[in-house]
Order: structure tokens, then sequence, then C-alpha cells
């Protein structure tokens, strides 16, 4: 599901005004009146949008960009978070519905809520013979911006048996190689098969929409959830047009701005942000190659703030000629932090010249935007019975690529497998849940790249740092090979290839480490350090103790065979020995 609708003051000069004051609310009026609208604005209002749709990057217009725009702002402030509203509420004793007629309670095993991503999860649920709906607050359908990744992730889909290659083959918009990763003209690593392809979220959604309805899902769009609460026996689900939802299990997939996560995290300042911009458009040359990650200056001030920006660029699959290019940042959510207009107007400022091509020859057919929160203490474990988040809305995707898709196509078999066997054996408490959704300590290891790569107004840390260091250390890994490299590019981090990694660049660039120690601080690096060993742990617990315990946890009780194969799950996912060449 989408966020609200947010109400927007179109000019920030009348905040705090006193209202006795009209003369100068009205002088501050015409101040805002007189200003000219910025580039972006020029741009976005020059093209012809579509309806918005749920997810992250489902909505194109102005108008949107600046309700999205104030909620960074809120979120960047100093004030004191208001506590948002508590959603989720307990009740004790069984739930007993009326017979009267207006009272009709439609009950379900599976209720997902948020259905751009939930509809795979739903999908998944619903071939193990799980009777699902899926309550999406807009229409369930997928975004017009392509979904990038690769074929072998993308395959995670037929594993699971929601696709089979057919459907993965119409969904396909666009093919190519090579992929390049490059840092402010140090030189260049080209890899192939990463992030290669671009997926129509359109046409996928469709086909997952249309194998769902056929296994008997149900799903109700257009209506919002109102209230939650949990019983002894079910959980109840209030929505916004009034019906009333009964099941034994909710699936929160409503991704970084979960009114239930909210609640959860109540209303706590995310640990850290990917600010992304971009844009779709007509008129490249060259248009065969993509960039995974690329840098070309070193940090610039925008707003208030200095910030390193990094590339991505992708052909698009609406034309021979189209290119999605987005420019990304890390920052910590404070105030003078970039808005998304601001970056925007660096975008137009700064992509002609990474792409080599004059903004007047491109016809810009969609302009692209979003922030992806990010908490330390991922994934979220259950905080309530009978309620599980899932995707974006657990904290699961990496903290450095903030890729929700990616992510849930590798943890859909264990996630859907899970699941089934937690409503089979009606193992729904908070705790049983949590097992879902445990430490992994590869994700949480992830915390010193994205530390390392957000800007730190360090006065005796070099400008070029944050690319000097990605270069090294891209560079040791190319050295390594396939096994340390494609592994990192695909966001998952292994003990072995990062101890590698880590070795190399202490050989080949010693002094960069006191740099480091300044760029990312010392808590960071110890707390990191506690990951980074139990990241080895992982490995050793899923390489050799794993076997000896396999054959027989089906011989376990069966809540403790559900419990004995997540921990085992979260042994091998957890020290990224999911990933196989």
């Amino acid at each position: 599901m989408g966020m609200g609708v947010l109400q927007f003051q179109p000019c920030n000069l009348i905040n705090g005004v006193p209202h006795s004051s009209s003369l100068l609310l009205g002088r501050h009026l015409k101040i805002c009146s007189q200003q000219s609208p910025t580039r972006t604005q020029r741009i976005m209002e020059n093209i012809s949008v579509g309806a918005e749709v749920g997810g992250a990057g489902g909505a194109y217009s102005y108008g949107a960009l600046k309700r999205l725009d104030q909620l960074w702002m809120n979120i960047c402030s100093v004030e004191p978070v208001a506590k948002p509203p508590q959603v989720v509420t307990r009740v004790r004793g069984p739930f007993k519905h009326s017979e009267e007629p207006g009272n009709a309670v439609e009950t379900y095993d599976v209720i997902v809520c948020g259905g751009t991503l939930g509809i795979f999860i739903a999908t998944a649920l619903s071939a193990k013979g799980l009777k699902v709906a899926i309550v999406e607050r807009n229409v369930l359908k997928g975004r017009e911006q392509e979904w990038n990744i690769s074929r072998k992730e993308l395959l995670e889909l037929v594993k699971v048996g929601i696709l089979d290659e057919g459907d993965i083959e119409q969904a396909v918009s666009a093919t190519f190689n090579p992929n390049r990763c490059g840092f402010e003209g140090k030189g260049e690593i080209w890899t192939e098969n990463i992030l290669n392809l671009g997926i129509s979220p359109q046409r996928l959604v469709d086909i997952v929409k249309d194998n769902f309805n056929s296994l008997g899902g149900v799903i109700l769009e257009g209506c919002g959830v109102s209230t939650v609460s949990v019983y002894d026996n079910a959980a109840v689900l209030e929505l916004s047009d009034g019906k009333t939802l009964s099941s034994d299990l909710i699936i929160d997939a409503m991704g970084n701005f979960s009114p239930i996560v909210r609640q959860v995290r109540d209303g706590r300042k995310p640990d850290g942000v990917c600010v992304v911009v971009g844009s779709c458009a007509r008129g490249f040359r060259n248009n065969i190659t993509s960039d995974v990650i690329y840098s070309s200056s070193a940090v610039k001030h925008i707003g208030q703030s200095d910030v390193q920006l990094f590339w991505e660029a992708f052909p698009a699959g609406s034309g021979p000629s189209d290119r999605t290019t987005y420019m990304f940042t890390y920052v910590d959510p404070q105030p003078g932090c970039p808005t998304l207009e601001e970056l925007l107007e660096s975008y137009w400022e700064l992509m002609p010249n990474y792409q080599g091509v004059s903004l007047d020859d491109l016809k810009i057919m969609r302009v692209v935007y979003g922030i992806f929160p990010t908490y330390c203490d991922s994934p979220l474990p259950a905080a309530f019975d009978r309620i599980l988040q899932f995707g974006d809305a657990s904290g699961i995707q990496s903290p450095v690529s903030f890729g929700g898709f990616g992510s849930l196509t590798r943890h859909l078999e264990r996630l859907s497998s899970g699941i089934y066997e937690a409503m089979k054996g009606s193992f729904t408490d908070s705790y049983s849940l949590s097992l879902l959704n445990p430490y992994l300590p590869n994700l949480s290891a992830s915390w010193l790249f994205q530390r390392a790569m957000c800007a730190k107004q360090q006065p005796d840390v070099s400008p070029s740092f944050i690319n000097d260091l990605l270069h090294v250390n891209f560079q040791s890994m190319e050295k390594l090979g396939d096994p340390v490299l494609r592994p990192f590019l695909q966001d998952v981090i292994q003990f072995g290839p990062l101890v590698k990694t880590l070795g190399l660049v202490m050989l080949n660039k010693p002094q960069i480490i006191p740099s480091i120690f300044k760029q990312v601080g010392i808590p960071v690096l110890l707390d990191w350090s506690g990951h980074f060993f139990m990241l080895g742990y992982y490995t050793f617990l899923s390489a050799y103790v794993d076997p000896l315990i396999r054959p027989s946890v089906d011989k376990f009780p069966s809540k403790m065979k559900f419990q004995w194969k997540c921990y085992m799950d979260a042994w091998k996912y957890g020290a990224g020995l999911d990933y196989r060449l």
C-alpha cells in the first residue's frame, strides 16, 4: 500500500506566522506567488502521468513529489515525532461475531495487507492450499517504472511455483550486458548478468494476479486498513469501507511506511535513508550497457548538507533509445538534508555530463523519486501475535541497495514454507512468527558499508575518501574473482569473501584505515565487529552443525521441528550460504 495523502503547504515561509498578523501573512503569500517554478516543476508539469499506484515509485506527479518531500522533511525535523496512531490493539478472549445481517465477517486463513509485493507471498501461500485475501488501498497493479534484477534471482519465483518460465519471458522488457561499476575516474570494473533484466512490474503483477485469482484468492481493492484487533483465536481487520475481515494471520506488506510498522517502532526516526531521484528519457545513444553503481565526483554540497552522489543507469524496455538513470545518496535524516526537489535540480545539472548527452536532446517521459528508510534492528521481529511483517515492511532488504524486489525473490521460498508450517501447526504467537524474521548477521554487517558511503562533514577526511574506499574494495573483489564479487553485487555478504576482501584492502592501501575510523566512528566499528563475528559463527553453524541436526529434525515434536527449521534457515541465510554462483 502507498502512504496516505498529506496536506502540503506550497510555501514554507508561512509556517510559524501568527494568525493575527494578516499583513505579514499577505506579504509572505505575495513573495511565494512571485517565485518562479523550478526546472523540476516545469519538467514534471509538462509530462502526462497516469494514476498513482501502490508501492515505492508508484507516483510520478509534481504534487506527489511535494507531498513526499513534506514527509521527508518531517522525518528530518528535530521536533519530536508525533506518536503514531495505534492501529493494532490486543483484545483478551476469543472473537465472536454476530450472525445478524449487516454484521457479516469474511473469514480467511491469511490476509495480506498491501498488494504490490504482497501479491507474491499471497500467491505462494494460495498455491499451498491456504485461503488468502489481499487488501490493497489502491488498484492492485504494478508501477510503470521497471524493476532491474538478474535472471538467477527472478527464477526463484519459478522455483516457488507461482510462475513458470514462459511467464518470466512475458514480463522481461529489456535485456542488456555488460554492467559497469566505477568511481570518479579511478578505473572501471565490468561484469555480466548483474541487474541486467528490465522487468515490467505491470506485466509481472498482472500475471501473478491472474495466477492468484485462479487459485481462489480474493482481492479487495480501494480498501485502506483502519484497525486490527488481535484476539486469542483470530486477527480481525476493519477496513476503511466498513468491511470486517477475520483471519488466523495478517501479513503486513504495506512497505516502508506501513502504519503497523510505525506503531511498532513508535514513530522512531530511521537510522539511515537512501534518497533517490531520476528519470526515464528517450534519446540516448549506445544504449546497451548498464551502470550498477557509478560515481562521477567527490562529495558535493546540496541544500545545506554534503552528500556523496551515486548513479545507476539501465536501458528501458519502452524503446531502443530509452534509458532510466537514477541518482542516489545515503544520509542521516537530520535537519539540513537535501530535499527531493533539490536533488532533482542537481540531477538535471549533472546527468547530461554523466551520460554524455544534452538535456535538450532528450524527451523526459517520467520522473522518479523515493525515500527508503532503514533501521539497524532489522529484520523486524513480530511485535504482536498473528501479525507478521513481510518485504520492505520487515526491513529485510539491504541497507545499501534498498532492493526490495531482489530481497523478496531470495527469501520467498523460505518465508512461504515457514508461514505455511506456522499456519499448519497454529504457531502464530509473536515468538514463533519472529523466527521467520530472524537476526541475520550478513544484513547487519552491511551497515558498515552504508555508514562508510554516507558523507560526513569531517575536516580531516578527504572529499574523495568514499570513492577511494569503494574503488580499492571493488578492485580487490575483482582480483579475487566471481566468487567474491558477484555475491556482493547481489546484496549477499559472506564471511569468507569478506575476510579476503578486507585483507587485500589492508595490504594494498593500509593508509586508508585511519580515514575509515574517522568516517564511520569507533562505536559503529565496534558494533560491526560483533556482527562480523556472528557472520563467521553462523557460517560455521550452517556448514558444520546443520548437517548433523537436519536428519533428525523430522522426528522432533511439531513445534520443536518448526523452530529448528527456522534456526537452520537463519544460519544459512544469515551467512549468505543460500547464494550459489
